[in-house]
């Protein structure tokens, strides 16, 4: 019996890509200014009770695996390993009581745990 097993290669694949509202956008693009950085990475890391969490960093020099996402001349980098995780996700920015925060609308979330802080996808 011969069992060949399939490689997922996210080169192969024609991604939908990562949207900022005009809000996010303005948030970013002020980040971008006041540290000399060029935007923001989004990417994601294994965490938390749900499986993953959005990880975000400034980037000063993009990675050569980095897939380039602009809206109203913000700018975020995602690591191509994850794009099957995050493809298709909205960034927002909102105020939630006194606080800040970007906020992920991510179709490819399946559930979140509790706190928010983390989330999983299902297979496809």
């Amino acid at each position: 019996m011969d069992l060949q097993s399939e490689t997922f290669n996210p080169a192969d694949y024609s991604w939908r890509g990562i949207s900022m509202t005009p809000e996010a956008a303005a948030h970013v693009r002020e980040l971008a200014q006041k540290q000399h950085v060029l935007g923001l990475r989004l990417a994601v890391k294994t965490s938390g009770c749900a499986g993953f969490a959005y990880v975000l960093d400034t980037v000063t020099e993009p990675r050569s695996d980095d897939l380039l996402f602009e809206t109203e001349g913000a700018k975020v980098w995602v690591p191509l390993q994850a794009m099957p995780f995050i493809d298709g996700t909205e960034v927002d920015y909102v105020r939630e009581g006194l606080n800040q925060i970007f906020k992920f609308h991510n179709p490819k979330a399946q559930h979140e745990c509790g706190c928010g802080e983390s989330f999983g996808v299902q297979a496809e």
